[in-house]
């Protein structure tokens, strides 16, 4: 492919979607939520503690109280406002005050702008937080709308959301502090002009990109449950009204970006509302009167729920809708709309800049000279050509690489080269290596390098004629000339020393403290070795594994052994001086398993009772590392170290450490120590590993606290794995610890690596996030890097971008194979560049920007306050809306929130980066949990992370018991959870099944062999084995859902009220948090609000 033709009008993919269809949800058994703390999210324009609060300019205000305000002015008659109902700039019935939100700089916490004051209430928590009443913020969101990048009219019939009015928040609860300044419960003020907008927009000459934009209900209430009575009017069978695809208005059909096809007739806008019906809202058929009474077949949705300061009175009608969650962007719908469009066709490499299908659709990959998706995943497919551009979006331009992937068995893995003697083709100046973008000129004698424009010589042994368009004729005979992804084999000259390195070795390095041999551990594992160092890695056809294996057992001094083939019984060898750290044997301590079979299988038998009655508990840890360092070093060999360890390390030896942990130092300034290394000894200690190709995976056991955050720190460096089984205990855990060690012994990986990621002139990558060490700006340096491991790059501009020739990323890694083959493993990938801020947009991948997001902000709390962290996650989210709102979607109402279709999902899965244990810990989560998961996401790929940040629901009992297929997910929402279904919760590293208290007693016979729901063991870890087709799915699909993660998922059963249920709803990330995050809901409009605050 020539590099400098322009780009096809539209690359095949890069279309806007169609308007999504209808999807089935789960009906929901009400239950009562949890009691949630104290928020950081100040209510939407409501009080926020912190900053004086001073009146708007010509109202008298009282100072807000603390207590509840006396009976008399607790309800505000319909007419008038009621203080605390309307922010700064919104007054009911009447023009926006001219008073301009003051914007602070610096960093500040959600909603902390200097508001008007609000006479404070003592908060009543609700299930999914309180009841919001009425229009808050009038014209703050004078309407929100998703489909095109036009507002939608609204449906007549079925289930209406209400005129596009404001939103009203219930975005977190301070102490002592109304959410809402409530109406008395039933009544609504009078609507305004203003919230009768429809929002609509004249048909555009040319169509922006696809945007999603969304109009709110009339405002605050709870949320109504899914229907399980009689259909309204126009509802269709478990899902939204027919007129209403997808729970989403669709756009006036003049305005259709082209593409677009229409899913459902457009309903007629409903009559404009006059400000003279005091009392009364919209009705769902567009007319006005009382709200309607409940449904029959189902209750309010509180019964109970209190009356906030009003007198009780005879039973109220349904207090007002607040804003819908079905009526926002959807991850369940966007996943299956991709799955449907996407995952039937082959994705084909061969055009440049295409966005491929996202990471949860399965695709068959191409390769036709760019390389697979599954290598390499952008935030952006089209990058601007200026960096002004860049810096005007502020979308980060960022890479996640993953060199060593492995494919589904249908794709082939990348075709190795041999140059022989001469070595890959390499560009004299930039030494970037030949690929299928370099241009072949003077009749095939020379090429010219396409990352920066050196003209080179093609070597006579190289040389090959071209064809009538300038193609070398043998150009699909090479896969250097025609594929995106293939390897080199490498000369003597990449090697170190200037000689061939010999095969790795791995060594296991066993805790025997009264811990370890006390838990059943030693003896587990020593079982399990023998059998497992059948199944070493090795390379294509080979009969057995090249690589060598040695022992070590450790407590607060170091045990070698010999194993060598010719001695009858293993030989220990003690090194007690643990300050100067050396190996007393080189011959026989690293051998070839099939020949010292029999001497391994004695020592491993021989280990569990020698240590049977130990009494020492104190460990040594860097000491051990360094040991497993020397010994490669004198083998003159890499390979990697596998560290069994269970405690502390407090006994007195270099890289001794103390219990630091401290949870006062959450959310103050000095919360970043805890994820910082104790001591700089590790760091050093790393840095040699890396040096001498040793790479560390440490399995930890801990009873308490351990400081991963500093005994992590080697893994970390050396490209290793961190795997942490708390408590251990042999009969819960064994499954998943096997399970974590079998997959981890046998998978592929490249040692002593370096890495190097070139681009075209124009852009450089200017930062890396991952498991690995840098000790210069460019290459990075792994003692080991797995097919699970990725490699995140950022990129800044340098120079401008030419339109024409795009841009192109080449990474490069260097490593020994498994069987001690030094390769090049090249992959190639060309972008194209825009002048409008329009085509970038339509090109971005969200899942990837969360990846990027996530690892920024994660490696971000190493050196700042955790809340300074999440303030720049938000103000960077916003920013990249306010540029689109601004500069891409089409003018329309300030109220509505309009999001580029392909990044319509960036609040809610950005609201989930927020609320992770990393950024806003729960009670029960431990600092060494945070630092485990913090290094654990560091070096996750888009699936992973996809995955863990909003996890997977699937109800069980909706589809047919003999599909063979996974069950459609539902939404994370405890709205979702019907109480007479099972469902199943994966996030890649836990696996939940929920059981509702009303679940079938036949079905929880077929599932658990119990006969009801008070006899199944809430916290049971293994399903029992039955013969019957329930049984079977279930156990079938949580085995398929184990296979696609990197790491065994230990199944928890939570029943419906049980005390295992607060972990579980933990994970259900649309609703607010424990922690205090906000709910799905309340962050879109703390979204909004900010979005509209810059744009102001």
């Amino acid at each position: 492919m020539n590099v400098n033709q322009s780009a096809p009008p539209v690359p095949p993919f890069g279309q806007p979607q169609p308007v999504y269809t209808g999807y089935h949800q789960s009906s929901y058994g009400g239950q009562p939520g949890s009691t949630a703390p104290p928020t950081p999210y100040g209510a939407y324009n409501g009080p926020v503690p912190g900053y004086q609060q001073t009146p708007l300019p010509g109202v008298s205000r009282a100072p807000p109280s603390s207590e509840a305000p006396p009976a008399s002015t607790a309800q505000a008659p319909c007419g008038q406002v009621a203080y605390g109902q309307f922010g700064q700039g919104d007054v009911q019935n009447g023009p926006s005050s001219t008073v301009q939100m003051q914007r602070f700089p610096g960093s500040q916490p959600f909603g902390s702008v200097p508001l008007a004051p609000v006479v404070s209430q003592p908060t009543v928590l609700q299930p999914y937080g309180p009841p919001p009443t009425s229009a808050q913020v009038t014209a703050q969101l004078a309407g929100m709308q998703i489909s095109g990048a036009v507002a939608p009219a609204l449906t007549p019939v079925g289930l209406g959301y209400g005129p596009p009015t404001s939103l009203a928040s219930a975005s977190g609860s301070f102490p002592n502090s109304g959410l809402y300044g409530s109406y008395p419960q039933g009544q609504t003020p009078p609507l305004s002009q203003a919230q009768g907008h429809l929002g609509t927009q004249p048909p555009q000459r040319s169509a922006p990109p696809q945007a999603s934009s969304f109009t709110s209900p009339a405002s605050g209430g709870p949320r109504m449950p899914s229907m399980t009575g009689p259909l309204l009017p126009g509802q269709g069978f478990g899902g939204p009204s027919v007129s209403q695809p997808n729970h989403v208005s669709s756009p006036p059909p003049q305005a259709l970006p082209p593409g677009t096809q229409m899913t459902g007739p457009p309903g007629p806008p409903p009559p404009m509302h006059s400000s003279q019906q005091p009392g009364y809202q919209l009705q769902p058929n567009g007319s006005f009167g009382p709200a309607r009474g409940p449904q029959p077949n189902y209750g309010s949705p509180y019964p109970g729920a209190p009356t906030f300061g009003s007198q009780p009175g005879p039973p109220q009608p349904l207090p007002p809708k607040r804003l819908d969650p079905d009526a926002i962007p959807s991850p369940i719908q966007v996943i299956e709309d991709d799955r449907n469009n996407r995952g039937s066709e082959p994705f084909v490499t061969g055009v440049r800049g295409q966005v491929p299908p996202l990471v949860t659709t399965n695709f068959l990959v191409k390769d036709q000279g760019n390389a697979s998706p599954r290598y390499i995943r952008c935030t952006s497919y089209n990058i601007p050509c200026t960096s002004d551009m860049a810096k005007q979006a502020q979308v980060p331009l960022a890479a996640v690489i993953k060199p060593l992937a492995r494919l589904p068995p249908e794709e082939a893995s990348p075709y190795v080269v041999d140059h022989g003697e001469s070595g890959p083709l390499r560009c004299n100046r930039c030494k970037a290596y030949m690929c299928p973008f370099m241009q072949f000129v003077e009749g095939g004698r020379r090429f010219q390098c396409c990352f920066c424009s050196c003209i080179n010589d093609v070597p006579p042994q190289y040389f090959q004629h071209l064809d009538h368009t300038g193609k070398r004729v043998d150009a699909y005979d090479r896969p250097e000339l025609s594929l995106g992804s293939y390897e080199f084999l490498a000369t003597v000259d990449y090697c170190k020393n200037n000689k061939f390195p010999s095969p790795p070795a791995f060594i296991f390095m066993i805790d025997v403290s009264y811990n370890a041999v006390r838990s059943g551990l030693v003896r587990l594992l020593c079982e399990e070795l023998k059998s497992l160092l059948d199944f070493l890695p090795r390379e294509g056809g080979a009969e057995e594994s090249a690589i060598r294996v040695g022992f070590v057992t450790y407590n607060k001094v170091l045990h070698f052994y010999n194993v060598k083939s010719s001695l009858a019984q293993p030989q220990m060898m003690v090194v007690s001086d643990v300050a100067d750290m050396f190996v007393p044997l080189l011959d026989g301590f690293l051998v070839n398993v099939s020949e010292s079979r029999a001497v391994i299988t004695s020592l491993l038998d021989q280990i569990p009772e020698m240590f049977a009655d130990t009494r020492e508990t104190e460990t040594v840890f860097a000491p051990v590392i360094q040991a497993g360092m020397e010994a490669l070093k004198a083998a003159e060999c890499a390979g990697k170290l596998f560290l069994f360890h269970t405690s502390l390390p407090i006994a007195e030896a270099p890289g001794k450490l103390k219990n630091r942990d401290d949870r006062k130092l959450i959310n103050t300034d000095k919360e970043k120590t805890l994820f910082q290394p104790q001591t700089g000894a590790y760091q050093t200690l790393a840095k040699e590993c890396v040096a001498q190709g040793c790479c560390v995976d440490l399995f930890l056991f801990p009873n308490q606290y351990v400081d991963v955050a500093t005994l992590s720190v080697v893994p970390q460096l050396t490209g290793g794995s961190v795997y942490k089984y708390a408590c251990f205990q042999v009969e819960n855990d064994q499954e998943r610890f096997l399970s974590d060690l079998r997959r981890d012994v046998q998978k592929v990986v490249g040692f002593d690596a370096v890495m190097r990621v070139r681009t075209s002139t124009g852009i450089r990558a200017v930062d890396f996030f991952g498991a690995f060490y840098m000790s210069n700006t460019t290459d990075v340096e792994l003692a080991g890097l797995d097919g699970d491991k990725t490699v995140t790059v950022e990129f800044k501009h340098d120079d401008r971008l030419n339109e024409e020739s795009g841009a192109l990323l080449q990474c490069a890694l260097l490593y020994t194979s498994c069987a001690g083959q030094r390769r090049l493993r090249i992959h190639n990938l060309a972008l194209n560049c825009c002048t409008q801020l329009a085509d970038l947009y339509r090109n971005c991948e969200t899942d990837t920007l969360i990846n990027y997001m996530a690892k920024f902000a994660y490696r971000g709390v190493l050196n700042s306050p955790v809340k300074t962290v999440r303030d720049t996650l938000i103000t960077q989210c916003a920013q990249i809306l306010a540029c689109y709102r601004k500069n891409c979607a089409s003018p329309s109402s300030a109220g509505q929130l309009i999001l580029p279709e392909c990044m319509k999902l960036l609040p809610v899965y950005l609201n989930c980066v927020l609320k992770s244990d990393v950024l806003q810990p729960g009670a029960e989560v431990t600092t060494d949990d945070r630092a485990y998961v913090r290094q654990l996401v560091t070096s996750m790929d888009v699936a992973e992370t996809n995955v863990f940040f909003y996890p997977r629901l699937l109800p069980l009992t909706k589809s047919p018991i003999e599909s063979a297929t996974e069950p459609p997910a539902v939404r994370a929402s405890e709205e979702r959870l019907s109480n007479g279904d099972i469902y199943l919760l994966e996030n890649g590293l836990n696996l939940f099944l929920w059981v509702g208290a009303s679940v079938q007693q036949g079905v929880v016979q077929s599932l658990f062999s119990v006969s009801s729901f008070s006899q199944i063991t809430s916290g049971l870890s293994v399903l029992p084995v039955l013969d019957n087709p329930l049984s079977k799915k279930v156990r079938g699909l949580i085995d398929s859902l184990r296979a696609q993660r990197s790491r065994y998922m230990k199944l928890i059963v939570v029943k419906q009220e049980d005390k295992l249920e607060m972990l579980f709803k933990h994970f259900l990330v649309e609703d607010k948090s424990l922690s205090g995050g906000a709910s799905y809901v309340d962050f879109l409009c703390h979204m909004h609000k900010e979005i509209r605050q810059l744009l102001s």
